[in-house]
């Protein structure tokens, strides 16, 4: 794989449009989630393409530039910060993400909407700081002139 730059910026263009989103639904609380099954699939959908975004943004460097074959979700969040992509205190607040991302797509069970409040009141900080993350890791591998 060929780590494009511009390939990257756009991911993280699209990631900051699924941020924004998920800033105007996280007033929904949890009996909202419970009840109003409209704002519930908008939450968990809105929750799982900033997962699989994050995710793709961050294979994408670590298998372009760094040669590094994560071997699942969580280990795409750990590479990157083994690899001072992202900080350790970030890398906590996303752990468990691939999970997360993983009852979201399949649908184990049932999904509980206390977890999907909590994901959703945290998501766009913890997003919008991997996204920032990013772009300053893309900075610094082009010092401006």
């Amino acid at each position: 794989m060929v780590f494009r730059p511009e390939a990257l910026r756009e991911r993280l263009q699209k990631l900051e449009e699924i941020i924004s989103r998920l800033e105007e639904l996280s007033c929904a609380d949890r009996a909202t989630l419970r009840t109003n099954f409209r704002d519930a699939w908008t939450a968990e959908r809105g929750l799982q393409l900033g997962a699989e975004s994050i995710f793709d943004i961050g294979n994408h460097i670590l298998s372009a530039h760094f040669g590094v074959t994560p071997k699942d979700y969580e280990d795409i969040i750990a590479q990157l910060a083994a690899q001072g992509v992202i900080d350790a205190p970030l890398r906590n607040r996303l752990k468990g993400l691939g999970g997360f991302r993983n009852i979201l797509v399949h649908d184990y069970l049932r999904i509980d909407p206390d977890r999907v409040a909590e994901y959703l009141r945290r998501a766009p900080a913890d997003f919008s700081e991997f996204a920032h993350a990013v772009r300053e890791w893309l900075a610094r591998l082009r010092p401006r002139a």
